[in-house]
């Protein structure tokens, strides 16, 4: 597996990470079994670049990756850890006091097992408190020895620039794929000016370009898609049509339609560090084989009239969700 910087002067890491939300069960059954299989071949692969916070459960997630790391000491020092706080799990809420963020860090190192988190990501941007007072928060974490590195989710260019007056930020991650094209607006180009490595999350546009056949109507109640307006109808039936031509162009190269919608992200720009989230290990093959995927200009140019920016239908998350995402254009 290649590596990519995460962030100027931060760790090499694996070009494709592991996303480790469905670990708690958020896209269907799982069990600490099966995610630790799939740490295992993590491992064997090179990918050693793993996402999760402490809202995935909530806490599931977390404890499960301290339950492998404590059955397997040897392995933390062979993965970089970014983990994620700043949302309140209930009632659902954001908050960034400095307060909050200390008891979210805490309980993170605590269920994963560590003295100190390799990067920490404020998940959801609290609005009313100015971006510069978290930083301040950050660093002081950051003095303390109890995280190495900074990260923001789900926030603007324009908060990005004011975060890094105060301080690096080595990351920002947001949702970015063949159907949510948003990031290419200003976030991308603002991650590279500053140094900053750009995380693209849900690269598999939750699971439609990948070989599963989502049947909405047997989704599990608790499942995130079921809320987002892009898997409702009649957006749904529309969006199908368009990415199965994606597979259909993906198969006829005898690549899966997963490896090829990450390969895509990883020839856009090389600070770009995708993290499909999957729950197995026969799935994480899958999308390592995509960083083997070599494509020519003109495949990019195909690919590009198969599924052109601004695709799908519907809005990518509900307005409920939309509310604490930052909004730019």
């Amino acid at each position: 597996m290649r590596k990519r910087q995460l962030g100027a002067g931060g760790p090499m890491v694996s070009e494709i990470g592991l996303g480790a939300m469905s670990f708690a069960g958020t896209s269907g059954a799982t069990d600490a079994a099966t995610s630790h299989r799939t740490l295992d071949l993590a491992l064997e692969s090179g990918v050693d670049f793993i996402d999760t916070a402490l809202i995935y459960g909530p806490y599931i997630s977390e404890t499960v990756i301290g339950d492998y790391f404590r059955k397997n000491p040897t392995a933390r020092k062979r993965f970089t850890i970014a983990t994620k706080g700043g949302i309140v799990p209930t009632p659902r809420g954001v908050d960034n006091s400095k307060k909050y963020l200390t008891d979210c860090l805490n309980s993170s190192l605590q269920r994963l097992g560590l003295e100190s988190v390799d990067l920490y990501y404020i998940h959801r941007r609290q609005f009313d408190l100015p971006i510069e007072d978290v930083m301040q928060t950050l660093l002081e974490f950051k003095s303390q020895g109890k995280i190495k590195a900074i990260g923001f989710s789900e926030i603007s260019p324009a908060s990005l620039m004011r975060a890094s007056r105060v301080g690096h930020v080595a990351a920002v991650q947001s949702e970015y794929s063949l159907w949510c094209r948003l990031p290419e607006l200003g976030m991308v180009q603002t991650c590279k000016k500053l140094g900053t490595a750009f995380v693209p999350f849900s690269p598999l546009a939750r699971g439609t370009l990948s070989d599963v056949v989502i049947d909405i109507d047997k989704l599990q109640p608790t499942d995130f898609r079921r809320s987002l307006p892009r898997f409702q109808e009649p957006n749904y039936s529309f969006n199908m049509v368009e990415t199965e031509k994606f597979k259909s162009y993906a198969r006829a190269r005898s690549w899966k339609p997963a490896s090829l919608a990450l390969a895509w992200i990883l020839h856009q720009h090389d600070h770009l560090i995708p993290i499909p989230g999957t729950r197995t290990a026969e799935h994480l093959a899958i999308n390592i084989a995509g960083a083997k995927i070599n494509l020519t200009p003109q495949d990019l140019k195909e690919i590009e009239e198969i599924l052109p920016v601004g695709f799908a239908h519907g809005n990518r998350y509900s307005e409920a969700a939309q509310a604490s995402v930052e909004i730019y254009s």
